[in-house]
């Protein structure tokens, strides 16, 4: 049944077929988190970093109406050029973007859904969504939450974007039973600083241990993902308190301007990147960079 919507790149399905690690991507980093053609260069870096560590990347998108696990370096460079006219797209838009043939850049809800249909079981990303300040107000709650309490799929980020209000976040993933894991910290890291004042559910020091745990959990039939919370490496990390009033500026000129919804995290991302002089889109590349490299250790381990 799937057939008739799925295309899974003959590299990537020849690795599942044969039990090799494969490690998912998103596709709205490519089109709506940065210019062409650094999009591109960043994408094909990410794919390259994977295939270092020993897996195999599987960028993900729809196409033409086609859901697109594994995608070539001219579909990387066609989503890329198009920018962002390809609909970003979560678990709603899906059957809508295939029933109109259109271009969808997927999210990391949309991500994880094409990846476990596929058979994909680790997905590296910048930062998951979360519960947005203010949501007490608005309800503004990113789709990726409910898609980790429901897919079995890991996801390795960043922690939650710093943009976020990380402690409704995470009480939001612990009622829905969504294990946090930090890599070798015990305090969730947030996007661009390497801490948060809150903590993780469990520190693991190593892929071998995350990949055992995943196992458990699934082979237990105990349903849904894993946040798997990598630091950024320090090199890049950001300063907190210049951050923080960074995203306190942005978000006042979010509410002025009367942005929300889907449009709010770009805005909020794109006058961070505005406003740190574009120090903040080199530490997110960096972090992705990061999370490419542990997810791939953790796709071997967990295949083995």
């Amino acid at each position: 049944m799937l057939d008739q919507y799925l295309d899974v790149n003959p590299e990537v399905a020849q690795a599942i077929a044969e039990g090799k690690p494969v490690v998912a991507l998103e596709s709205t980093i490519i089109s709506h988190g940065m210019p062409y053609p650094q999009n591109v260069e960043t994408a094909l870096k990410v794919e390259q970093i994977i295939r270092d560590n020993g897996a195999i990347p599987a960028t993900i998108a729809i196409l033409k109406g086609r859901l697109k696990v594994g995608m070539t370096h001219e579909e990387i460079e066609y989503l890329g050029k198009t920018g962002l006219d390809v609909i970003k797209t979560s678990r709603r838009d899906i059957p809508f973007i295939v029933a109109k043939q259109a271009d969808g850049a997927t999210t990391v809800a949309s991500t994880m859904i094409l990846a476990s249909m596929a058979g994909i079981k680790i997905f590296a990303t910048g930062g998951i969504g979360g519960v947005h300040r203010g949501a007490q107000q608005t309800y503004d709650v990113s789709a990726d939450l409910q898609e980790l309490a429901n897919t079995d799929v890991a996801v390795v980020c960043a922690g939650a974007k710093s943009i976020l209000d990380i402690g409704l976040t995470l009480e939001y993933l612990e009622t829905h039973g969504v294990p946090v894991v930090g890599y070798q910290t015990e305090t969730l890291p947030a996007f661009y600083t390497r801490e948060s004042e809150f903590g993780v559910d469990y520190q693991l020091d190593t892929p071998e241990q995350i990949a055992t745990a995943m196992k458990a959990k699934w082979q237990m039939g105990l349903k849904g993902g894993m946040v798997v919370a990598n630091p950024i490496p320090e090199a890049f990390a950001m300063d907190k308190a210049e951050i923080d009033q960074v995203i306190v500026d942005a978000l006042t000129e979010m509410d002025a301007k009367g942005v929300g919804g889907k449009d709010s995290t770009p805005f909020l991302l794109a006058k961070v990147a505005e406003k740190t002089a574009g120090n903040s889109l080199k530490s997110n590349i960096q972090l992705v960079f990061n999370n490419a490299k542990l997810a791939a250790q953790i796709a071997k381990s967990y295949v083995s």
